[in-house]
């Protein structure tokens, strides 16, 4: 097995980022797990990263910070010496009917699932321009393509994201990096295991599956698009969901 890849994702120590670091540890991968607050389990997760053979180092950031982002990228330029792939994960919700939702609440959304992936790619670009090779994986979500009622602020933030892996895929091809997003449907995390079986059921409904997707099936998407099977795919959108849209 050769030199080992270096994946930075962002919001890498829970939820759906958290399995992306597991699945890429578990393929070669040594993990930069990037999180803006400290959470219990982090030491569990590097015990279980560098059991798979992998480095993890963790790296503090708030992606809505563009010098924060810019330092986080320098720090594991420094640490690692490269880094091959990176998945902008980390995003927030902040649900609500827009007669109801506030300017900031808006703003927040944008602000972290949005601009956070600007802020991040536009500080690793240079450094993947320069060794001619590179990954970006943006994780999207089906809201973006379909929208949802209540979820006016996540759905204009993931669309763009959509738009923004299309276009930069274009503006990067030539320096052999490619650019693809993620869009999950509804994966069970701790954001759906608190909805009531009703909710669970209308849901069920809309999935010709028949049921949620898990953070691991998003997660071996991102490890496909992140490996070498996937050498002639860029711009694309690969929906996890089960047949929903």
């Amino acid at each position: 097995m050769g030199e080992r890849k270096v994946a930075l994702i962002t919001g890498g120590t829970r939820g759906i980022g958290k399995e992306i670091a597991m699945e890429l540890a578990r393929n070669g991968f040594d993990i930069a797990a990037n999180y803006r607050t400290k959470t219990d389990d982090m030491d569990e997760m590097q015990k279980q990263i560098e059991t798979e053979g992998a480095r993890c180092f963790f790296v503090q950031a708030d992606v809505a910070n563009f010098d924060s982002c810019k330092q986080m990228v320098e720090t594991v330029e420094k640490e690692f010496g490269k880094i091959d792939v990176l998945v902008n994960n980390a995003g927030i919700t902040k649900d609500g009917l827009i007669m109801r939702m506030k300017q900031e609440d808006f703003e927040a959304v944008i602000d972290v699932n949005l601009v956070g992936t600007f802020n991040v790619t536009k500080h690793a670009i240079p450094y993947m321009m320069k060794r001619h090779s590179g990954r970006i994986i943006n994780i999207s979500s089906v809201v973006g393509i379909a929208g949802n009622a209540g979820q006016t602020n996540y759905s204009a933030s993931k669309a763009g994201i959509i738009g923004f892996t299309k276009s930069l895929a274009k503006e990067v091809a030539s320096r052999n990096i490619l650019v693809n997003a993620v869009a999950p449907g509804f994966i069970d995390t701790d954001m759906t295991k608190v909805l009531s079986d009703n909710v669970k059921e209308g849901i069920y409904a809309q999935i010709p599956l028949k049921r949620m997707g898990s953070s691991n099936e998003v997660a071996k998407v991102v490890k496909f698009l992140a490996g070498e099977d996937s050498t002639y795919i860029t711009g694309q959108v690969l929906n996890v969901d089960g047949g929903m849209i």
